[in-house]
Parts: structure tokens; sequence; C-alpha cells
């Protein structure tokens, strides 16, 4: 594993739900972050921890092999990737994400 894939697995890893965003949660700097952020605070989410990929190219780079996902946003839940901004209105107009996010 690459120092970069090695310090986005301590990410993952470190916080049970990680959203690699363009942007903050404050500030997203494109629609999909920004309706990712919306998604995940009308489910209820109150400790996020968001990566703004802007910051770092490696991690920007490093983030689309990870997950073997080309696109930004990219939410984990428990370590594992759930997916990006539309997977995330899909899940949540189901329900399903809400039910991923509730307390264990």
């Amino acid at each position: 594993m690459s120092d970069v894939q090695q310090r986005i697995d301590d990410i993952v890893k470190g916080s049970r739900v990680v959203l690699f965003m363009k942007g903050t949660s404050q500030f997203p700097m494109c629609g999909f972050s920004g309706r990712a952020i919306q998604v995940l605070k009308a489910c209820g989410v109150n400790e996020l921890t968001t990566v703004n990929v802007l910051e770092d190219e490696a991690i920007r780079q490093g983030i689309k092999e990870y997950a073997n996902w080309p696109t930004i946003p990219q939410l984990y839940i428990d370590g594992e990737f759930v997916g990006g901004s539309d997977i995330m209105m899909e899940m949540y107009q189901s329900g399903e994400l809400q039910q991923m996010l509730a307390p264990a």
C-alpha cells in the first residue's frame, strides 16, 4: 500500500462517517459536495469527518484509486465505501442511508 493509500485508509478507518469532498462542510466548492453535506445533515449526522481534496492533490487522486471510484465526493461509513452524491441521494430517499447512519 502506498503512503497516500495508507493515509487515506487511516482517515477512513479513524472516524465513523467520512466524506471526501471539494471544499469544507461550511463552504462546499462544488454542487455535488454541497448536496452530499445537505443529505448528511438531513440524516442528522453530527459527527462527520470531511477531507477537502482540493488541499492535497495526492489525496485527490489517491481516493479515486482507493475505492476504484472516479468521482468526488465519496462517503464512507464504518470504514466501508458507500458512494457519491447520486447514490447518497437515492439511499436517502429510500431510507437506507438513515438506517446505515443510525447509532449502533
